[in-house]
């Protein structure tokens, strides 16, 4: 019987040493390494899958000039950036890698607590889905060896929680959420845990008190668009609506966070990692639009994930009272900003800098404050829509 299991480990260790001959391993760093669908780009990047933690072991089988082409598992692949790499001088590959216990808790009134073990840092993809609400998870690379998962009374979101092995090496879970709505959540490992922070509704539905953030498209060295008879600068212009805005929800009472408060150039990862830290409830980036069409105009929002669309068709249903033409309400936009899951985001392109006619309004400190108030108007019925 020993001389057995000693062949079974010799194999297995085998067949690990010649994966490593293989293969090569490496870890995710910097900041916000992204898993992309392909190689295709547009302005905003190629189509992202999603944005993963650093420290994340990765398999790659093969690669272009700038980017690694992963294994994730024996059927997925997905391409990451060379540059958010590197090696692992101390990894020691296991034949095969094990969920481990789970956990749901709550956590005072802020978030409930997803707690996946595993035995190494993998890759994931997460997602929202609606009608009914819940959030999917894919772990890959994986097999299921969860005998329990416990799940505390205190929870307030977090439904109920559940798990199926789809494929030989990768596992999907399925969390289902209480509410219609959803408020957002963070993925990140914590050693080799993966948890899953899920925001609970606001204990309040009033602005007042609410902690919102605005984003002043562009900035510093990144002017944007230009006005196509005056050649105002996109830029300045997007930092005078989010003023007007900020101005107006400081009054109504609300906390208010700004990604730019002057001419200040900031990269976008930097505007996500900022909001993360930051906490706010609901986020609005604000843009103005460009087409090298004239006689396109109208104004327009934008959102990433189809749990945040609510907000963002809230907002654009006020913006319309303004007289102006629709250009649309954009889902699956791929916009740094709007990839964030912490929270209700929306981008409104306020108008277009190349059409004349909204050129004329967008120069107008008047239109600064109208806008302000949809935008404004647009929260608030998003809220009172949701409240219970």
């Amino acid at each position: 019987m020993r001389n057995i299991a000693c062949i079974i480990l010799f194999t297995c260790l085998c067949i690990v040493s010649a994966a490593q001959e293989k293969y090569r391993y490496l870890r995710t760093t910097g900041k916000l390494p992204m898993m992309a669908y392909g190689l295709g780009e547009d302005r905003l990047g190629g189509a992202k899958m999603n944005y993963i933690d650093t420290n994340i072991l990765v398999k790659v089988v093969d690669s272009t000039a700038k980017n690694y082409i992963i294994q994730l598992a024996k059927n997925r692949t997905a391409f990451l950036e060379k540059s958010y790499t590197k090696i692992d001088t101390a990894l020691k590959l296991k034949p095969y890698y094990l969920t481990n216990s789970w956990s749901v808790k709550g956590v005072e009134d802020s978030f409930d607590l997803v707690s996946i073990s595993m035995d190494e840092r993998l890759p994931y993809k997460i997602w929202m889905e609606t009608n009914p609400t819940k959030i999917m998870l894919e772990l890959y690379g994986v097999q299921s060896n969860t005998n329990w998962i416990t799940q505390l009374q205190n929870v307030k979101e977090v439904k109920n929680i559940y798990f199926n092995q789809i494929e030989d090496d990768v596992i999907q879970v399925t969390i289902d959420l209480t509410h219609q709505q959803h408020w957002g959540y963070t993925a990140a490992y914590k050693n080799k845990t993966l948890t899953i922070k899920v925001q609970h509704p606001p204990t309040s539905f009033s602005i007042s008190n609410m902690v919102i953030a605005i984003d002043a498209g562009h900035g510093g060295t990144n002017t944007g668009a230009s006005g196509i008879t005056t050649k105002i600068r996109e830029k300045e212009y997007t930092l005078l609506f989010a003023k007007a805005l900020e101005k107006l929800l400081i009054k109504k009472g609300a906390t208010v966070i700004m990604t730019r408060s002057s001419d200040t150039t900031i990269d976008n990862k930097d505007r996500v990692l900022f909001l993360q830290e930051q906490k706010p409830r609901l986020f609005i980036s604000i843009h103005l639009n460009s087409s090298s069409k004239k006689e396109v105009q109208g104004v327009s929002t934008y959102y990433k994930h189809v749990g945040f669309r609510p907000l963002s068709v809230s907002i654009l249903q006020k913006m319309l009272e303004l007289e102006l033409n629709e250009f649309g309400n954009v889902g699956n936009f791929n916009f740094t900003p709007n990839a964030i899951t912490d929270f209700p985001n929306c981008l409104v392109e306020v108008a277009f800098l190349s059409n004349e006619e909204d050129e004329k309004k967008i120069l107008d400190p008047k239109f600064h404050k109208k806008v302000a108030e949809k935008i404004y108007s647009g929260i608030k019925d998003f809220l009172k829509e949701n409240k219970d």
